[in-house]
């Protein structure tokens, strides 16, 4: 149903984004031809997915978020995008293994991020507040919290359309 647009067939307000994948990426991934039917929907991931990459949370941290939302929506897309990213970072087998099973990292410091992220979701952003002291005490900060929401919502966005338009 959805079109897997090229530069020539994507509406014209998509053009610029699909070209600036392409420079960053070196090529145009199906993804993002599929979301270029919406040029509001691709602007919005690709504007949030940026914020999101120039928060202060590290790019393993930033993985580990992508990778629950993945894990938690099914999105084979993602997690197999993700999954090379975090080998990109080389992180470890076993921790790819985990997120994608949904299990929590052995690393502490991870698996607080990780619990985190699962409670910003189940409570819709009202994490007790012991909870999130026991994330603050893994060495992270409210700023650190805030850009959780961030990347839940960026990549919520993501996983969501990906599997709408069977990416």
């Amino acid at each position: 149903m959805f079109a897997q647009h090229t530069l020539a067939s994507a509406p014209a307000g998509s053009r610029p984004l699909m070209e600036q994948t392409v420079e960053h990426l070196g090529h145009l991934p199906g993804p993002v031809a599929r979301l270029a039917e919406s040029p509001e929907m691709l602007g919005g991931f690709l504007q949030a997915s940026d914020l999101f990459e120039h928060s202060t949370l590290d790019p393993l941290a930033r993985e580990v978020v992508v990778m629950v939302i993945a894990a938690r929506n099914d999105c084979r897309v993602c997690l197999g995008l993700h999954t090379g990213r975090l080998r990109g970072l080389g992180a470890d087998a076993a921790l790819i293994t985990g997120l994608r099973a949904k299990t929590p990292p052995a690393d502490e410091r991870l698996a607080a991020l990780w619990t985190f992220t699962l409670r910003v979701l189940e409570t819709a952003g009202e994490v007790p507040d012991d909870e999130l002291a026991a994330f603050l005490a893994a060495g992270f900060t409210t700023r650190n919290a805030l850009e959780v929401v961030l990347g839940i919502g960026t990549y919520t966005m993501s996983t969501l359309a990906n599997r709408l338009v069977r990416a």
